[in-house]
């Protein structure tokens, strides 16, 4: 199964057809998050857009350039819409901060609990090559996200000169990702909270403290 994204000679749509597009990958989406991608045949897809089987193969040539979609729409839901966010973190308040919304969008998850990108990569990864590839690549730039905020709260001294930004990342998306699926199967949002939890945790623990005053006296 080879997970196609477009490519460079992919013609450009009309305003229209990128609409009818975006509704084709969106209701896919939806049907994939709920029931699981080999669950949702491509009959299922036509029937939810209410679009021939033409007009999807116009768009999508199989069910693989439509998976690619999909992992694309969702990198975009769940990572690119954090960017803004995350581009800010220079403290563990800012940091916490992005904690917050996490937790936001936990509970108003439908069905709740579940990372959409986490469920496509327990499906896929073990299975299709291409989906892991295309999948590995969103939790990377997802962790370096992650990364590039601990580099700039080393660089303004909020963590520890010897702290490994790549390694807190790892450490930070691979507890997110083990809380959403104890969440989502104990239908319990506890378990996330407290495995992102101690993921800050752990990056505290490389927080620098502060210097000490020698102006005051007694120093």
């Amino acid at each position: 199964m080879a997970v196609r994204g477009p490519g460079k000679g992919s013609p450009r749509l009309t305003a229209r057809g990128a609409a009818t597009r975006e509704r084709i990958v969106t209701i896919a989406a939806d049907l994939m998050f709920r029931q699981g991608v080999a669950a949702t045949p491509l009959d299922q897809v036509v029937d939810a857009c209410g679009v021939s089987k033409s007009q999807l193969y116009h768009y999508f040539p199989d069910k693989d350039a439509l998976i690619a979609g999909v992992i694309a729409m969702q990198e975009h839901l769940m990572v690119s819409a954090q960017k803004p966010q995350l581009d800010r973190v220079r403290s563990m308040r800012d940091l916490e901060r992005w904690r917050d919304s996490l937790v936001t969008d936990l509970r108003e998850h439908d069905p709740p609990y579940r990372c959409p990108l986490g469920s496509l990569a327990s499906e896929l990864s073990c299975r299709y090559d291409n989906a892991r590839r295309s999948l590995a690549a969103v939790f990377s730039k997802w962790q370096g996200l992650l990364a590039d905020g601990f580099i700039r709260m080393r660089e303004g001294g909020a963590l520890d000169p010897g702290a490994e930004p790549g390694e807190l990342a790892v450490a930070v998306v691979a507890a997110m990702q083990g809380g959403y699926l104890l969440a989502e199967t104990m239908q319990d949002e506890r378990p996330f909270l407290v495995a992102l939890d101690m993921a800050l945790d752990h990056v505290k623990a490389h927080v620098r403290a502060p210097a000490a005053d020698l102006t005051q006296p007694g120093k």
